[in-house]
């Protein structure tokens, strides 16, 4: 498994990949340019959290490694990682349903509260886990 020694990094694809889920101690970076905006990273074992310009984005308990994440209009992707099974929490849209994937296979519908935040618990293993939420 893979963890972002920089704690956040853009990709040449345009995304960013965030987190170290195997920092025993918390670490974080503040004012991360990408593609016009700043992105705020908090992140060891126990909980990994990104927010954009003030904005909460992720959230995940215990902490993860999150690559290739790229946010649109219509939902977000990624894949994550971790030692072991996780709950994520993302903000969406508020009150609005959405696809949700995991490694390709539908885990349902469901939809955001007043807040637009959605929460998903995700079985990792040795491999990243695709996941895609995508409004429906």
């Amino acid at each position: 498994m893979a963890v972002i020694s920089e704690l956040i990094r853009s990709e040449a694809d345009g995304t960013i990949s965030f987190g170290d889920y195997s920092l025993q101690a918390k670490a974080k970076l503040d004012n991360y340019e990408h593609q016009g905006d700043l992105y705020k990273v908090k992140t060891y074992q126990e909980i990994t959290k990104l927010e954009r310009n003030g904005m909460f984005v992720y959230e995940s308990v215990p902490g993860t490694t999150v690559t290739r994440l790229q946010v649109t209009d219509a939902g977000l992707q990624f894949f994550v990682e971790g030692p072991e099974d996780a709950q994520f929490t993302v903000e969406l849209e508020s009150e609005t349903e959405y696809e949700i994937m995991i490694d390709g296979v539908s885990a349902g519908k469901m939809k955001t509260n007043l807040g637009g935040k959605l929460s998903v618990s995700v079985e990792l293993g040795e491999q990243p886990v695709a996941v895609s939420i995508q409004k429906r």
